[in-house]
């Protein structure tokens, strides 16, 4: 898909995902508008691109803010969202629940309205049911596996209502919408280091670079499981889902389990400390296993992760190691 001259929303596009996207499609010529409400997102992860693109700090959960980012514009990433990590999603749920709502529905109905080209929806893998992610040992997760749906948080509860919504507007409305649900997904960006929002990946990396000044804490017991992906390899999937037919929900991860015991070894190899781990029971740890089946997006556009997870690691450490100091501040 030639991007040149496009004009692109990415809306949460100081975000992770959203900022990623957001220079790659600069990369490939596009014209690029972002909103953000800065809640969930940061200026530091769009620094490097701030004076190439229209930025707007705005509040998407207004209709009539939806409706002047959505002016115009061709193509809609919708990564904007009030979200984050385990401890994030499993203490909130009323704010989680409206805010997504009020953002999703005043964006697919703006972008209808304005008569947008393509519009994407990026919903989560925390839509799968929780009876079937009770063991450790977890059978990988394919797209039909979402119903009947049970999903472990408001969070997923939002996201699975928010895809039929967004397969409502394409059945009634004829929209060309594209959904996939991300599995993880980690890498480079301020954001992921957040104390409250930042996610197990870059939440172990920062564990290691503190090592000894703090204690190496495991959330749980550590036999939990999950799969990660790297943010270079999400973004080449979104782009291909873009540019294909397929108009079902897809997921976008890594078939590759880990337990978090293995992520945080993988991170203390790549800090070269003799590191202790500890663990918290306490603290909250989501379903028992995750992972993704990548079946359907292997057929469908071709695509399955190139960047190993310890090739990723290692890359999202050094970044974080380079920039300790801004990052203990977030």
């Amino acid at each position: 898909m030639d991007w040149t001259n496009s004009k692109v929303l990415v809306a949460g596009g100081a975000g992770l995902i959203g900022s990623h996207m957001a220079r790659t499609l600069l990369d490939r010529g596009a014209r690029v508008r972002v909103a953000d409400d800065l809640s969930s997102g940061s200026l530091n992860n769009i620094k490097d691109i701030k004076n190439k693109i229209d930025f707007h700090q705005i509040d998407l959960r207004e209709k009539k803010n939806c409706l002047k980012m959505t002016k115009g514009i061709d193509y809609v990433f919708q990564f904007a969202a009030n979200m984050g990590g385990i401890g994030y999603i499993t203490s909130i749920g009323a704010d989680i629940m409206r805010d997504n709502i009020l953002i999703n529905t005043n964006m697919l109905q703006s972008a209808y309205e304005n008569k947008v080209g393509k519009y994407f929806y990026s919903s989560s893998a925390c839509v799968y049911p929780e009876y079937l992610q009770k063991d450790a040992k977890v059978t990988p997760l394919k797209e039909d596996d979402a119903y009947p749906a049970d999903p472990d948080q408001f969070y997923g509860w939002e996201k699975i209502f928010t895809e039929k919504l967004c397969e409502a507007y394409r059945t009634d409305y004829a929209m060309n919408i594209k959904i996939a649900r991300f599995h993880n997904i980690y890498g480079e960006v301020y954001t992921a280091f957040d104390k409250q929002k930042g996610k197990a990946p870059c939440h172990l990396i920062m564990k290691a670079l503190r090592y000894p000044d703090q204690d190496y804490v495991v959330w749980g017991d550590g036999k939990q499981t999950r799969s990660f992906l790297y943010i270079d390899d999400c973004v080449e999937a979104v782009l291909r889902l873009m540019d294909s037919d397929y108009t079902g929900s897809i997921n976008i991860g890594s078939d590759r389990m880990v337990t978090i015991d293995e992520l945080a070894e993988m991170t203390i190899k790549i800090s070269g400390k003799k590191i202790e781990i500890k663990h918290d029971l306490s603290k909250p740890q989501g379903v028992r296993g995750r992972n993704a089946d990548l079946t359907l997006v292997k057929k469908v556009l071709n695509w399955e992760p190139s960047v190993s997870l310890e090739e990723g690691l290692k890359r999202t450490y050094a970044w974080a190691q380079e920039r300790f100091a801004e990052l203990e501040n977030i």
